[in-house]
């Protein structure tokens, strides 16, 4: 990277805690420029100069991956743009399978020679690694679906939104939080477009583009007698979506104790909102540790979803390949043998799908050319499966994948990321309202915050952004200082009761890190406002 190209990025380090660990792949280009595409007859002649040179070579089995890969940042602060920063990657990932093992290398050099020394080497690789490997790669099988195409269903494209507009937005929200009497606020806004084509000696030659989009914010307001400072996040998702996300529809609108949508997001009056609720923090009574009933809202759950159901589902974690890094799995497979292993209460149902629409995972086929589907992993509190690829399937007696294999790039090698996993709504129609008002000693917990999860997925704390107490069926007022604390069987087993559909809503993250190098995944986890009776909860106030 060019000294300039790292001073440009490293701008960006004025929200880097706003937004967290953001994979900074490829490099930047002119702000604003038009996305290009690659002529599909092109990657398809591309991809067979690979597949051709892996079989002559002895591949018995080679898939690629051609990936242009679009990211655009704009980060703004009070009245000021800090930084826009786009950036682009281009190239090709081949992997194989020779002497029954795997190889992998990748190029951006595309022209033959480039493509077809690429594929030597993974092949090469493949051999060598073999040397090492007890027994051979067992891909479960998969047909060849020839030449098709899949791309986010979008109303509209957001990097052909001016940057010029997208900065007066996300100004606009922070002149509106300043008014509403916040002392700070960061905003962002941040764009992904992923050309993915894919190919295989299986037959296939599959054309995906896939769109994402993540607008947030932290809003911060500091006593000016005391000196301390509470803060309150923007409630938004991360989505898969086009900026359509951007633009409120009051038929998707959910009224509550915050303003939250279904499909859309009012990044404004969330602002205004967040800088009101900073300040009444401070107000707010510090919580008595103790057992309460918890009312969490879906921009909560979606969280403690993904720490203890996504992760532990996962087969290669139950396997023992995360090890090094991740961790394991409480779900080892014995459990899933007996057919009856009793992961939470009758009404919690857990589900996988890569085709939601709206969602971060959902694609038309993974990154080895499987069709993407919809499958049970908890179902009526039981554990019935869990996640998996080809080179897996086997081992849980699965005749085809599930589709959950994905790399963040073309220069990456794909592994197993998780699948969407979401809580089914309850089908007794029941509001959040409702469900508060058969709650005693609770509290109603909104937005997610910091966490911790042990290797196994199994002993947690969450916390949250916004809490209320409830006393009697009745929110009395405003608490801090929150977190809950249960271990993974427990806390599901805990599940009193569930929304209905009317309330269900997709949190998710773009930036699921694993793998050793480490990736990153983009997951989405739905669920409705869900009770859970009888959870510990402490108290987090520095003692001083």
């Amino acid at each position: 990277m060019k000294r300039k190209d790292f001073l440009q990025l490293s701008g960006m380090g004025a929200g880097g805690l706003l937004l967290g660990r953001i994979p900074l792949m490829g490099s930047p280009i002119p702000p604003g420029r038009p996305l290009e595409t690659v002529d599909t007859a092109l990657k398809k002649k591309m991809s067979d100069i690979a597949l051709n040179a892996a079989r002559s070579k002895g591949a018995t089995y080679a898939d690629v991956r051609i990936g242009r890969y679009r990211n655009q940042f704009i980060i703004t602060r009070e009245d000021k743009v800090l930084n826009t920063v786009d950036t682009e990657s281009y190239g090709m990932g081949i992997r194989v399978i020779a002497d029954g093992c795997w190889g992998f290398s990748s190029t951006d050099k595309l022209d033959t020679d480039g493509i077809a020394q690429a594929a030597a080497l993974a092949v090469a690789i493949a051999k060598e690694n073999a040397r090492l490997q007890s027994e051979p790669v067992q891909l479960a099988p998969q047909k060849g679906y020839g030449e098709v195409s899949w791309k986010t269903p979008i109303e509209k494209n957001g990097f052909e939104v001016p940057i010029k507009e997208k900065c007066e937005l996300l100004l606009a929200v922070n002149a509106a939080a300043m008014k509403n009497g916040a002392s700070f606020i960061d905003s962002a806004l941040f764009l992904v477009n992923e050309q993915k084509y894919f190919a295989s000696t299986d037959g296939s030659y599959i054309d995906q583009d896939i769109h994402r989009i993540w607008p947030t914010f932290q809003v911060t307001k500091i006593d000016s007698q005391t000196g301390k400072f509470e803060r309150r996040d923007a409630l938004s998702s991360p989505r898969g979506m086009g900026y359509e996300y951007m633009i409120p529809d009051e038929k998707n609108k959910i009224k509550g104790l915050t303003t939250l949508y279904r499909d859309r997001y009012d990044m404004l009056e969330d602002a205004q909102l967040a800088a009101t609720q900073a300040q009444a923090k401070f107000s707010a009574k510090s919580v008595e540790a103790g057992k309460y009933d918890l009312v969490l809202d879906p921009t909560n759950l979606w969280l403690t979803i993904h720490e203890s159901c996504g992760h532990p589902t996962e087969l290669d974690r139950v396997l023992g390949y995360e090890a090094n890094f991740a961790g394991t799995s409480f779900l080892t497979l014995d459990k899933w043998q007996s057919g009856k292993f009793n992961y939470g209460s009758p009404v919690v149902n857990i589900v996988a799908d890569k085709t939601q629409p709206g969602s971060l995972g959902a694609v038309g086929w993974d990154d080895e050319g499987v069709g993407t589907k919809k499958w049970d992993i908890i179902k009526e509190g039981i554990l019935v499966n869990y996640q998996t690829i080809r080179d897996q399937a086997h081992i849980i007696g699965l005749k085809e994948s599930q589709g959950c294999c994905y790399s963040q790039s073309w220069k990456d090698v794909q592994f197993q990321r998780m699948a969407n996993i979401s809580l089914q709504p309850g089908k007794t129609p029941l509001s959040p309202a409702d469900m508060i008002k058969n709650v005693e000693k609770g509290i109603y917990i909104i937005g997610d915050s910091s966490y911790s999860i042990d290797q196994q997925r199994y002993n947690f704390q969450f916390s949250g952004q916004l809490y209320y107490e409830i006393r009697n069926g009745q929110i009395t007022g405003m608490l801090k200082d929150v977190a809950y604390q249960a271990n993974t069987r427990e806390f599901w087993n805990s599940c009193a009761a569930v929304c209905d559909a009317q309330d269900y809503r997709l949190g998710g993250s773009f930036f699921d890190g694993k793998g050793q190098p480490e990736q990153s995944n983009a997951v989405s986890h739905g669920a409705p406002t869900t009770r859970f009776n009888g959870i510990n909860v402490i108290n987090t106030a520095r003692k001083i």
